[in-house]
């Protein structure tokens, strides 16, 4: 079985993946039938290309995404437009679909990234008021 999934390249510490097509069979870095994408989890955001067309053939033929890379194909939304076209969407009403999705994935990745600094802050406080309150018992005794 035809699988979709990350090749490990890069040096110690700094990963770098390709996105290949290959046999389940095949260990991780070994033969695989093509490269569909590259993923780059250090960069920040994390930056990810994708071959929309070799995929979604390699989707097509029957083979399988593991997870991972199966979240990054979602990321891009390669599924959604995929699944809009064996829904027999006409092209002009995906596009515009595609539109709607890309502007509200771009306002959910926005709200997940305040949180994460709202909550990333309120560690910072809680740390600070117990290092506080440690050096006061401290200059008490």
């Amino acid at each position: 079985m035809v699988k979709i999934r990350l090749k490990r390249a890069g040096r110690k510490k700094m990963p770098f993946y390709q996105i290949v097509a290959a046999d389940g069979r095949s260990p991780r870095d070994g033969k695989f039938l093509e490269v569909v994408g590259h993923y780059n989890p250090t960069a920040k955001p994390h930056a990810v290309t994708i071959e929309k067309d070799r995929v979604a053939y390699w989707l097509n033929v029957g083979a399988q995404p593991t997870a991972t890379v199966r979240s990054l194909i979602r990321g891009t939304g390669l599924l959604h437009e995929m699944n809009l076209q064996r829904r027999g969407v006409s092209e002009s009403d995906i596009a515009a679909q595609m539109e709607t999705w890309q502007q509200k994935e771009a306002e959910r990745r926005q709200k997940r990234l305040t949180v994460k600094t709202r909550r990333r802050q309120a560690k910072k406080d809680a740390e600070a008021k117990a290092a506080a309150g440690s050096a006061e018992a401290a200059a008490e005794a």
